[in-house]
């Protein structure tokens, strides 16, 4: 049988049908091609720019001190091609414990004078860090990094450097940190706790060596209670 176009045979009902045969092989391969890729990019990222962590959750003295700004459980993406700066949410290492890590926002750099009052709030070089507005939710609660009892506090934001972050403090009376005025000596970073009542940071361990803060907190994936939890995943940190 013959088409209507001189000497091309028509197609028969299987060779029209055969570009469809095909397609999911072709897409098959397609996608093994895009995730084959894929992985090189993640793999050269994690490699030179990215790494991924997740606060632990066996750790009650340190995850208590990144409250309200990170929780037990978090997965999150660090940033390491770039230096962080003031104001920044960095990972170091412990400078008084090999092989452990310290987590803690740059409130004082090289020559600063730095100021913390019993309240948590913060003064460097004579200008104090503000804070305008409440968070979404103005109440979180954490555990008592010693006895596991629940405790309250209040979220605020506060903005230093320019970066707008969220920060804990305890409403009303009782006990309080000490005050704190110091002037950092070179070289050397300041890090503050963003739970300003139960802090674990430079005023317990001291100024970290600037070159050894390589690593930005920048974005956390999902929470410890996974993908449906809408108000965590995917989500910049500040």
């Amino acid at each position: 049988m013959y088409s209507i176009r001189r000497g091309q045979p028509a197609a028969s009902a299987s060779a029209v049908g055969s570009p469809r045969a095909v397609m999911p092989t072709n897409f098959f391969r397609n996608l093994a091609w895009a995730l084959f890729f894929a992985g090189i990019v993640i793999g050269v990222a994690r490699l030179t720019c990215l790494r991924w962590w997740q606060v632990p959750e066996d750790d009650a003295t340190l995850t208590t001190s990144l409250e309200p700004t990170l929780h037990p459980g978090d997965w999150l993406i660090l940033w390491r091609l770039t230096p962080p700066g003031f104001g920044d949410l960095v990972m170091c290492p412990d400078p008084g414990e090999p092989g452990e890590i310290v987590v803690g926002r740059i409130a004082g750099e090289d020559g600063d004078a730095l100021n913390i009052d019993e309240d948590g709030s913060l003064t460097v070089n004579n200008s104090r860090a503000i804070s305008e507005r409440s968070c979404k939710r103005t109440r979180f609660e954490v555990s008592h990094p010693r006895s596991g009892a629940p405790v309250e506090l209040r979220c605020d934001v506060e903005t230093l450097g320019g970066v707008h972050h969220q920060r804990g403090r305890k409403p009303g009376g009782g006990l309080r940190p000490m005050p704190v005025k110091v002037s950092v000596p070179a070289g050397q970073l300041y890090l503050v706790s963003d739970n300003r009542f139960y802090p674990f940071d430079s005023r317990e361990y001291g100024p970290v060596p600037q070159e050894s803060c390589s690593e930005t907190v920048v974005f956390r994936l999902v929470s410890r209670l996974g993908f449906g939890d809408s108000e965590s995943r995917l989500s910049f940190i500040q």
